[in-house]
């Protein structure tokens, strides 16, 4: 069995692992690289083995870093299937298509303002190409076996983070590999808390928030104090949101604060087709998360769900208070940009970052900050507040994540930290090195490593995924 890293190494992004085992070549998720410009190059290059080689993908959830090259791989003659779960399916049907778009839409304005270097400036993929890969998914239940071969099954785990999301273990003769996904914190107010595997021999774990704490204060008491100083200021809060989760919690806690009376009545919009989509979403998987249907109906009440270009435009003709939620969480693209560009520059605006910030985004120069902030080829001023709210964040941090690993059964051969930045990895390393003795390491990008498949006795049964 050999596995080999081919993103989510040193960074959070490009999620993607071929593991070749039982005669298959097995990707497990296929994820667009983000933030700093030597990452984004690598999406433009091609994977180390074939795609037409490869006998099929496993999803672990549908955020573009996990999900977001699957339109290329397919244009690149991948015929094979892509294994997720329903929630998983109905998210990138949503997402893969807004992606394509975004893709194409930015290259056409790139190449109408003479901004790009590239003459013209070519889209990633197109809709076509996510059109096409959406018809390879094959949905398959929480905790259901699926055999791959005679010699190879998967399951998947509820693993939190966001709708539909899993872990992956996968039983590879008499062996067990278990990839964690993103693993969404226990107490999460929407999603259900992530399920550990029962035991597994390899194990790959990620640790975006490998070397932090979240605060531990309650989010509705932030967004209202948020709220509440920025209104005073007569300002507009902006929220560059992600459109699968927090955009979901946010708008949850701004229908209590309305209910409660803890918010003036201002205007709230989600500026995301996408958002508004998987809004939507929610109400037919009920059992993936917490809320009841009427909670998830009064999500999709609790802000003006704007779906169109004049639509988005018309927001900034509108005066005094009010919040603006748009897509992309990290600020790398999407209709945040126009309403950063619009509102940064004004003192009495609040932008607020309520996600990871990934190095190299327009995000994560915000958080740290900066100045000014690049957008469409120009400099934008920053005036306008900035404040990050951690404990909306969806991963869990390092006290989370080590309680999951503690639910093993018993320590796995060899442990591999991916899927965060190099402090943060190798910070959750040390702990799970200390704290549970287990055999730990970071690989880098493109690192292969050997996995025994045979058991450790010859006696062994073979494992059950």
């Amino acid at each position: 069995m050999k596995l080999t890293f081919l993103g989510a190494t040193e960074t959070v992004t490009g999620s993607k692992y071929l593991l070749e085992a039982g005669g298959l070549r097995i990707l497990i998720d296929c994820g667009l690289f983000q933030g700093t410009k030597n990452l984004r190059l690598r999406n433009w290059g091609e994977l180390p083995v074939p795609a037409d080689s490869l006998d099929a993908v496993i999803l672990t959830h549908a955020h573009i870093d996990h999900s977001g090259y699957l339109p290329v791989l397919a244009r690149s003659g991948y015929r094979g299937p892509v294994y997720c779960t329903p929630g998983t399916l109905d998210l990138c049907e949503v997402m893969l298509r807004d992606s394509a778009r975004l893709q194409e839409e930015e290259a056409e304005f790139a190449n109408r303002h003479g901004y790009s270097k590239h003459h013209p400036a070519l889209p990633l993929y197109t809709v076509d190409d996510a059109e096409r890969v959406l018809r390879q998914f094959v949905p398959r239940d929480f905790d259901v076996p699926t055999p791959l071969n005679e010699r190879v099954a998967f399951r998947l785990l509820p693993a939190g983070h966001i709708l539909g999301a899993a872990s992956v273990v996968l039983c590879c003769g008499h062996k067990l590999i278990a990839f964690s996904g993103d693993l969404g914190r226990p107490n999460d107010p929407i999603m259900r808390a992530p399920a550990p595997p029962v035991h597994a021999n390899y194990l790959v774990v990620e640790s975006t928030y490998g070397d932090r704490l979240h605060e531990p204060g309650d989010p509705i008491d932030e967004l209202e104090a948020l709220f509440s100083k920025t209104f005073a200021r007569g300002g507009v809060v902006v929220m560059p949101c992600f459109a699968v989760g927090r955009a979901q919690e946010i708008l949850h806690y701004i229908a209590q604060l309305k209910v409660a009376g803890r918010m003036p009545n201002v205007p709230v919009y989600l500026d995301s087709p996408m958002a508004t989509s998987v809004t939507d979403i929610y109400r037919h998987h009920l059992r993936d998360h917490r809320l009841t249907l009427s909670q998830a109906e009064a999500i999709g009440k609790a802000a003006v769900m704007v779906r169109t270009v004049d639509q988005s435009k018309a927001i900034g003709e509108h005066r005094g208070p009010m919040v603006i939620i748009a897509g992309s969480g990290m600020a790398t693209g999407g209709r945040v940009l126009h309403h950063l560009k619009a509102y940064a520059p004004d003192p009495r605006n609040t932008i607020a970052l309520v996600g990871y910030q990934a190095a190299g985004t327009r995000g994560a120069a915000l958080a740290a900050h900066e100045p000014s902030i690049k957008i469409h080829g120009e400099y934008v001023r920053v005036r306008a507040h900035v404040e990050m709210i951690s404990s909306l964040s969806a991963h869990a941090d390092y006290s989370e994540t080590l309680a999951w690993l503690g639910q093993l059964s018993l320590a796995p051969e060899r442990t591999f930290v991916t899927h965060g930045e190099p402090a943060a990895a190798d910070a959750l390393r040390r702990r799970i090195e200390e704290t549970l003795h287990w055999r730990c390491e970071v690989p880098t990008w493109m690192q292969s490593v050997e996995l025994p498949e045979l058991p450790d006795h010859p006696d062994a049964e073979p494992c059950k995924a």
